[in-house]
């Protein structure tokens, strides 16, 4: 029996979490780390897959995965501190407040 099926559920779980809490919460922050909580469930289920078929493909795919993440997240970091300085908040509600 292989660990597969166990690691597909976890890889889900990231992915529902991270979801979720893109969805719940209102502060960029927390998005941003449900934004990366879902980026590493997609890359767990890519590294299963590959040791599954025994190719290295998902390991591929997990650097392509944490190149892509750690570039968002420079971004992200950078329009956050930029919105927090203009705004003097990051929860999402008050700067659609402030806005109108």
């Amino acid at each position: 029996m292989t660990a597969t099926p166990v690691v597909l559920t976890l890889a889900a779980a990231l992915i529902v979490i991270g979801m979720a809490g893109v969805l719940a919460r209102r502060n960029l922050m927390f998005m941003l780390v449900s934004v990366e909580l879902v980026f590493n469930g997609a890359g767990l289920a890519f590294i299963a897959a590959g040791a599954h078929w025994a190719q290295p493909d998902g390991q591929v795919m997990f650097l392509l995965i944490l190149s892509v993440s750690g570039a968002e997240t420079a971004t992200a970091l950078a329009l956050m501190l930029r919105l927090e300085r203009h705004y003097g908040t990051l929860d999402v509600d008050a700067m659609r407040q402030l806005r109108d």
